[in-house]
Formats: structure tokens, sequence, C-alpha cells
């Protein structure tokens, strides 16, 4: 199975959410699942085995219960085959992040007082020399 077989399922995407601060128990996320997507426990518990099987989760027995992680090994295999389109985002993605930066200057030059020390002289414009 592709690993976006296994992320297109948004079921299994939302289980991947749930995982993605730490470790969660089975019961725990059978019990988000199950109350979202009014799915049965078994139901989830095949989304859960599907994500352990294709690498996207790992499960610690901990006492009687089971705790589930993330496991990058899927998630990597997806990235990999993004890699070659990254090239689509990743300009625009950093002319987004300059515009930003660029609109939070202009904020803060616009809210410090005249005169302010805030303006940076560091690199001073050169004078027209007629």
């Amino acid at each position: 199975m592709h690993a976006f077989d296994v992320l297109s399922d948004p079921v299994r995407r939302r289980i991947l959410e749930l995982l993605v601060d730490g470790e969660e128990p089975a019961g725990e996320i059978t019990a988000v699942i199950t109350s979202e997507y009014g799915i049965s426990q078994p139901a989830v518990s095949q989304h859960l085995r599907v994500l352990r099987e294709q690498g996207f989760a790992t499960v610690r027995p901990e006492g009687t219960r089971r705790l589930y992680a993330v496991d990058p090994t899927g998630l990597q295999q997806a990235s990999e085959w993004l890699s070659p389109f990254e090239q689509f985002w990743r300009g625009p993605l950093a002319a987004l992040g300059t515009e930003l930066a660029r609109g939070r200057r202009e904020r803060r030059l616009a809210a410090a007082p005249s005169g302010s020390d805030d303006i940076d002289d560091s690199h001073p414009i050169p004078e027209d020399k007629e």
C-alpha cells in the first residue's frame, strides 16, 4: 500500500493528528474517533492496524493499555514522493515569508514615535551627489 493510500482515509489522518503531540492510549483514540466519525471500536482498531503495518504508527504495551505514537517511516515515504514537487511551492512560500516580514516591519515603523531610535540607521541611503 502506498503512503498516500494510507493517508487518503480521513479517519487515519485524524488518528495521526491525535498522535502528533505524543503517545495516546488506544482507548482515548477510539473514544475520539467513535464520537467524531460514528464508527465502532473494531473499525478504529482496523485503522490503527493499517497505520502500524504501513509504518505510520507504533504501539507500545504498558500494562493492559496500548500506547500509539507516530512512526516517521511512512511519513518519510510520502515526503520523498513529494520532494520533486516542492519547487512549485518553495518559492511562493519564501515570497510569502518576505511579504509577512515586510508588513511586520512597516507596522512596527508606523507605530514607532517619530524620532524613535527603532529605525535602523546602520545602512544609510547614500545622498545624491550633483
